[in-house]
């Protein structure tokens, strides 16, 4: 499933005529997220965003999962 969003993550405000405007997509082409700016220079803030460090939770819902640690 793809998701477009108008919401530009960097002023929180929406972009009413995407079409016209820069966008990013993140995913694998069958799945992933449109994201729309207001203008070039809030992409390349997003772009330029690092995160400290990337955590990846799995985890196991299964009735006899217990967690450890």
């Amino acid at each position: 499933m793809n998701i477009r969003t108008t919401l530009d993550l960097i002023t929180l405000r929406d972009v009413t005529n995407p079409d016209d405007h820069h966008c990013l997509y993140e995913g694998d082409g069958e799945n992933g997220v449109e994201i729309y700016f207001e203008n070039e220079q809030t992409r390349q803030l997003y772009l330029d965003r690092q995160l400290e460090e990337h955590k990846v939770i799995c985890g196991n819902d299964s009735d006899d999962y217990v967690a450890e640690g």
